[in-house]
């Protein structure tokens, strides 16, 4: 019988089971991205939720499909249900949209649904248009603001 603490010969190092190499998962440094879709019930906003799902499925991120809710003085009890009313049909008339492009897509576990108020949706479109949005909160400040494109100073030939 053969001495299991015997050194291998090296033709015979091949079948010795070979433990297999844990590797520690890294995760990357950058949140998820989100993409925020203005869904309002006309046609563009519809495929721009479908477009949205496919992109967040690629990136893997998260689709906030929002529409908005003009909110008026909410002093009086009477005005504050009929605004607490016409955000709940809002959310529903968003949430039957997403239901729709989830169909179409068959994206799945990437969508949320809110409202938001008109001058927070004036603030992201600015943003999205080149103004600058800083976001203000007990733990910082950060500036968000659209990133130029780099343009080469000059291209190489391949393989120089």
């Amino acid at each position: 019988m053969a001495d299991p603490t015997a050194p291998v010969p090296p033709e015979d190092r091949s079948l010795q089971p070979v433990e297999p190499v844990r590797l520690v998962p890294q995760f990357s440094r950058r949140p998820a991205p989100s993409l925020v879709v203005h869904v309002d019930g006309s046609p563009s906003g519809y495929g721009a939720l479908v477009w949205a799902l496919r992109e967040a499925a690629r990136r893997e991120g998260t689709v906030l499909a929002v529409d908005v809710v003009d909110g008026g003085e909410r002093t009086l009890t009477g005005q504050r249900a009929a605004a607490e009313q016409t955000r709940a049909v809002v959310l529903e008339r968003i949430e039957a949209q997403v239901v729709r492009a989830i169909a179409e897509t068959g994206v799945t576990g990437r969508v949320r649904t809110a409202t938001l108020e008109r001058p927070l949706l004036e603030a992201l479109v600015g943003a999205g248009r080149g103004g600058d949005l800083v976001l203000v909160n007990g733990s910082g400040r950060a500036l968000l603001r659209q990133v130029v494109p780099r343009h080469p100073s000059r291209r190489l030939a391949h393989g120089a």
